[in-house]
């Protein structure tokens, strides 16, 4: 199956991207126009039924990793704001040591980083029910594309970032949403216990692959 998502999107979708309302045209003008039709699919992932409502199952299913992060993040700007104000004022200060400078410029650095660090750690199970959803809808993407394809005649299915223009008539994202929606009525939040994503299964299978080649006794050259 042909995977329609980027591997960045596969690891985790762009929130702030999918949060935005999408372009899903009216019902009317949902019509093949010589076989053509332009899909957005980001824009269908993020208004199926499946990714909705798991996003919202999400903040209950890991409530408490959600605001121990939110907590952390709170203690490490309070932590960094009198640093980083005093290493302001320290540097308008006429003859400024440069050096001790540089040394709390590091150290704000170093304190901004494991915070960061530690929020990625806490957030982690988050991030992987936000993948483990992300592949099952794009599971389904190609059967859905195809499905809607069928039903309005199009042989040729483009995304937006390959058209200049088309008009509203070619516009399939509300096709493949109501066929999305038919697959995939809702998507499992919480991964099986050891599930990692398939951009990380593709590198674990490439990886012993080659170990395996590695492995392998040599063959004797054959004399003529």
């Amino acid at each position: 199956m042909t995977h329609l998502l980027k591997p960045a999107m596969a690891a985790g979708l762009a929130l702030a991207s999918l949060a935005a309302p999408a372009a899903i045209a009216p019902a009317a003008a949902q019509s093949a126009v010589q076989g053509i039709g332009v899909v957005n699919i980001p824009a269908v992932v993020a208004n199926s039924n499946a990714y909705r409502t798991a996003q919202q199952q999400r903040q209950t299913t890991y409530q408490a990793q959600i605001e121990q992060a939110n907590q952390r993040r709170q203690a490490i700007s309070q932590q960094l704001q009198p640093l980083v104000q005093q290493l302001q004022t320290a540097s308008q200060q006429p003859n400024a040591d440069q050096q001790a400078l540089q040394q709390q410029a590091v150290q704000v650095q170093q304190i901004e980083q494991a915070g960061q660090q530690e929020l990625q750690q806490i957030l982690a199970p988050v991030a992987l029910s936000q993948a483990y959803v992300e592949e099952q809808v794009q599971d389904q993407l190609q059967a859905a594309i195809e499905a809607a394809a069928r039903q309005q005649n199009v042989s040729l299915v483009l995304t937006p970032d390959v058209v200049v223009y088309a008009d509203a008539a070619y516009n399939m994202n509300q096709a493949v949403l109501t066929e999305l929606n038919r697959l995939l009525p809702s998507a499992q939040v919480t991964p099986p216990q050891g599930w990692v994503p398939r951009a990380v299964r593709e590198q674990q299978e490439a990886a012993q692959a080659q170990q395996g080649v590695a492995q392998q006794p040599a063959q004797p050259v054959q004399g003529r």
